[in-house]
């Protein structure tokens, strides 16, 4: 491998990881964002349409984390 071969690899191997980087930094914010819902919910007394429009917000979260895990899956494979 010459050296400009192995500087487009190392370039891709940066950019593989700065997208990993981005994709776990959406995770976490959306995990985050679960946990303040649990921790409002938890600390308040909720009418039932307020819990309900939470709980939506969770599994929509939720979702959106597990199609996130998936492209982390596909990226690395």
């Amino acid at each position: 491998m010459d050296k400009h071969e192995r500087l487009r690899f190392l370039e891709g191997q940066l950019l593989w990881s700065m997208e990993r980087a981005r994709i776990l930094d959406e995770i976490e914010a959306k995990l985050q964002e679960m946990k303040r819902i649990a921790a409002y919910a938890l600390n308040c007394e909720l009418v039932y349409f307020e819990g309900e429009a939470l709980n939506l917000r969770i599994v929509v979260l939720k979702e959106e984390v597990i199609s996130l895990e998936q492209k982390l899956q596909m990226n690395f494979h």
